[in-house]
């Protein structure tokens, strides 16, 4: 993951729950244009596993207090 890409994503867990969801929906909104090239399947295994891996790491936090 690029530096730029995990910047971004530090500043996307700060937001609120709302903030979020605003901000996904427009990368959503963006990505599905036709200027977007469709993604590869690589591609969107290594969005699948970091997903979930931050899930995995919420669901952890979650668990410890």
């Amino acid at each position: 993951m690029t530096a730029s890409v995990q910047q971004l994503l530090e500043t996307f867990d700060r937001l609120s729950e709302p903030e979020r969801l605003e901000a996904a929906a427009e990368i959503l909104r963006r990505s599905s244009e036709p200027e977007c090239s469709p993604l590869d399947d690589e591609t969107l295994n290594r969005i699948a596993e970091e997903s979930f891996r931050e899930y995995d790491r919420r669901e952890a936090a979650s668990a410890q207090g």
